[in-house]
């Protein structure tokens, strides 16, 4: 039976931190936390000599691909090569993110996705983000054009059926013809509404909120902006407490500003950070494939070739570290936005804390929040180099 000890770590949770403390896990489980346990472990980890924190693995509920895969290629493989590098940047468990394809695409990305199998070495695949085609051709973003239809609940209920429950969030546009009534059917089958790449103004919002709309998809980017006398989907975002908001924090898609207002106005507890990256992430400058359109990945980002945003190349380590300079949050928050409010959202009762009973899904960080180790399921399955603790 493989056994764990962590000792002398101060563990945050996203309302309090405890320092100086012990926590032993077994089979994977939080068993014990406390301080000067006295327990044998396979292995120990001793933080006493370091200024370490342990937070609960980041969860990335927006993520396309990296490492040259992506969800769209629809093999087993992808999904191992995504999964075994999130752990790298403290990523314990994402939702694979499917762009607006063909029905046919988009249905054997969804039968692989319900095929995996997880080899525990990486990230776990909590299910699929399923964005577009239900969506905006006025904020169609990088998501191709030629595929989008208008909101159908049969073919909802087909892909629900067909891959066996694995959607756990939809992007669409509820704003569109049918658009209120899938948003109600996805209430029903229990999958997040998230209103995204959308033309919605302010009452069209507030109608889809009333349907069931609790998510925004990656604030600011691709939906109807702010404007004093036409508040648009930013505005109504911003405003509603009911709506959760996803951010991509790499000061490409928003302004440092804009991060910073977001998180003024809508509070860490109301914050998701996502990275949105594309296969390009952990791979040098270049040009690659999205959705059979050619991106172009420079140290100004991901573009297609007419300049617009396609994706991203950020880590989740780096959004967190970008997050926490520019509004100068505190770690608490920072668990709040990169790992709790998304395990609350997806109803995963037993991650994006530190407790007894929950899933032993764990990132050692120093105080510049720096990836030092990620745990998965009490094993270690990220050491950042030359990071000698025991």
């Amino acid at each position: 039976m493989e056994t764990l000890l962590i000792t002398n770590i101060t563990i945050v949770n996203c309302d309090e931190r405890k320092e100086l403390c012990d926590i032993y896990i077994e089979n994977g489980k939080i068993i014990d936390i406390g301080q000067s346990l006295k327990k044998e472990a396979t292995k120990i980890i001793d933080c006493k000599q370091q200024s370490l924190f342990l937070l609960p693995g980041f969860i990335d509920i927006h993520i396309h691909g990296a490492n040259g895969f992506d969800t769209m290629d629809s093999s087993q493989q992808a999904i191992e090569k995504i999964s075994k590098h999130l752990v790298k940047e403290g990523v314990t468990s994402f939702l694979a993110t499917t762009m607006t394809q063909s029905v046919e695409n988009i249905e054997a990305a969804l039968v692989n996705l319900k095929n995996y199998e997880d080899h525990f070495e990486g990230a776990q695949l909590l299910g699929a983000h399923v964005e577009g085609p239900f969506v905006s051709v006025k904020r169609a973003g990088a998501q191709p054009v030629e595929f989008m239809q208008p909101p159908s609940i049969s073919l909802l209920k087909h892909w629900h059926t067909l891959c066996d429950g694995v959607i756990k969030i939809m992007t669409l546009a509820p704003e569109l013809e049918n658009g209120l009534e899938l948003v109600t059917m996805l209430r029903k089958l229990n999958i997040i509404a998230s209103i995204g790449h959308s033309d919605a103004t302010m009452e069209e919002v507030q109608a889809a909120v009333e349907a069931g709309v609790t998510q925004a998809t990656h604030l600011y980017n691709q939906m109807r902006p702010f404007h004093h006398r036409d508040p648009g989907v930013v505005g109504a975002a911003l405003q509603d407490d009911q709506i959760l908001v996803e951010l991509i924090v790499d000061f490409i898609h928003s302004h440092p500003k804009a991060v910073n207002l977001a998180y003024k106005v809508k509070g860490a507890k109301r914050i998701i950070l996502i990275t949105d990256a594309m296969r390009a992430k952990g791979l040098p400058y270049g040009e690659y494939d999205l959705g059979g359109q050619i991106v172009y990945v420079t140290e100004n980002g991901a573009h297609l070739e007419d300049g617009t945003l396609a994706g991203s190349v950020l880590t989740m380590e780096q959004a967190v570290k970008n997050m926490k300079t520019i509004t100068n949050c505190s770690l608490e928050e920072i668990v709040a936005m990169s790992s709790s409010n998304a395990a609350q959202q997806l109803q995963e009762t037993t991650k994006g804390r530190i407790a007894v009973g929950y899933e032993a899904d764990l990132v050692l960080v120093d105080s510049e929040v720096t990836v030092c180790k990620t745990i998965r399921k009490g094993k270690v399955v990220y050491e950042k180099p030359n990071m000698e603790m025991e």
